[in-house]
């Protein structure tokens, strides 16, 4: 499960030296002292008024507003009648989202597209409409409401609100679990090509992409490297949507297999390399060893680990996976990790970690080595 930004890793390939810690406190510094210059009441509401931004641009999302303006500008009146709206209230609701770069407002009164509520659009490259919904689900924000729960008890939201774990809830919820799955598919349009470009694979003949969703991840690496073939392990429900999706011509020319299980019970053997993007940080520690470890039981001889996940780096810089960390909290009941705590992990489950690789995206691949 993941939420994350798309901005610019800050990682480092190794251990933090001396020197990247000054520039990153020094940098820390410039960004704070343009925040002391503000009173701090102005700072608050500035970040609490993100919360109506992000909710006004989950509902433009869900209202399919940005897919309607591709072919021109338009009124709220007229998408009111295409959409059943009230029209004064969805222009209430575009000119908000305008006066922050999403959509934009002529002296006419009618809308138009920008790059920002383009990324918005069903079939965009990049997309972020699936995550935008999502974060105006019900479920979503009732979760975010119960933070303070889980702070408290460190305990998920879900099992109190809903009395079962967040995988659960979206297998008794098919609607939310496409959601959630379109969110996924969307944000792997952003990594996926971040991590290809980031990591080199010649040596590796065979990967498993572990929980790799509807396999978008994994088509992007095949299609970035001829020799590679790949297998994509899910549990049947997600197998499904991914079989005709970005797949299907690597599985029809024989490059790409489909497996379905249970990654803590069996994991499939005989690869050269296991990838997994935003899954460990969906679990705790236990759990996380336990997958790290059927990884390695099932690894060919020096073969790879490949973790894709923030990692968090000290400091009071301003990062976006220490937010995502917190609806690890709420959510599912894992973390966001620092570097030493993937070495830890690794090592537990029988790997070395070898190098962290930045990526264009927040991202960084954790590459482990066997032990």
């Amino acid at each position: 499960m993941a939420t994350s930004s798309t901005t610019t890793s800050r990682n480092t390939t190794s251990d933090n030296t001396a020197s990247n810690d000054a520039r990153s406190n020094n940098s820390g510094s410039a960004e704070m002292s343009s925040d002391w210059a503000i009173p701090p009441h102005v700072g608050i509401l500035r970040i609490l008024n993100g919360a109506h931004v992000a909710g006004a641009v989950s509902c433009l999302a869900q209202l399919g507003i940005p897919d309607l303006l591709e072919n021109g500008p338009k009124s709220a009146e007229e998408l009111a009648d295409q959409i059943g709206a009230q029209p004064d209230a969805l222009y209430r609701l575009m000119r908000a989202t305008a006066c922050v770069g999403v959509l934009t407002e002529d002296s006419e009164g009618r809308f138009s597209q920008t790059p920002m509520s383009a990324v918005l659009c069903r079939d965009a490259q990049p997309s972020l409409r699936g995550l935008a919904v999502m974060g105006g689900r019900e479920w979503h924000g009732r979760g975010w409401s119960h933070l303070g729960y889980c702070v408290k008890t460190g305990k998920q939201a879900i099992d109190k609100i809903h009395g079962m774990p967040i995988f659960d809830f979206f297998s008794n919820n098919p609607e939310e679990a496409k959601i959630f799955d379109d969110a996924m598919t969307g944000l792997s349009t952003i990594d996926g090509p971040a991590v290809a470009n980031a990591y080199n694979f010649e040596g590796i003949r065979s990967i498993v992409d572990v929980g790799g969703g509807r396999g978008l991840l994994l088509a992007t690496l095949l299609e970035k490297n001829a020799h590679l073939k790949g297998t994509l392990y899910e549990v049947p429900r997600v197998l499904e949507g991914a079989k005709n999706g970005a797949l299907k011509p690597f599985i029809d020319r024989g490059r790409c297999g489909v497996e379905c299980g249970d990654m803590f019970s069996t994991i499939p053997t005989g690869a050269d390399a296991y990838i997994m993007k935003h899954i460990l940080h969906d679990w705790p520690d236990d759990a996380c060893i336990k997958i790290l470890a059927a990884c390695r039981k099932g690894v060919n001889l020096g073969g790879k680990m490949l973790v894709v996940d923030c990692v968090i780096q000290p400091g009071n810089q301003f990062a976006p996976a220490k937010f995502l960390d917190l609806q690890m909290l709420i959510f599912p009941s894992g973390r966001e990790r620092t570097q030493a705590e993937f070495r830890e992990l690794f090592a537990a489950a029988g790997w070395k970690l070898s190098r962290v690789i930045p990526t264009a995206a927040a991202d960084s691949i954790i590459e482990g080595v066997t032990a």
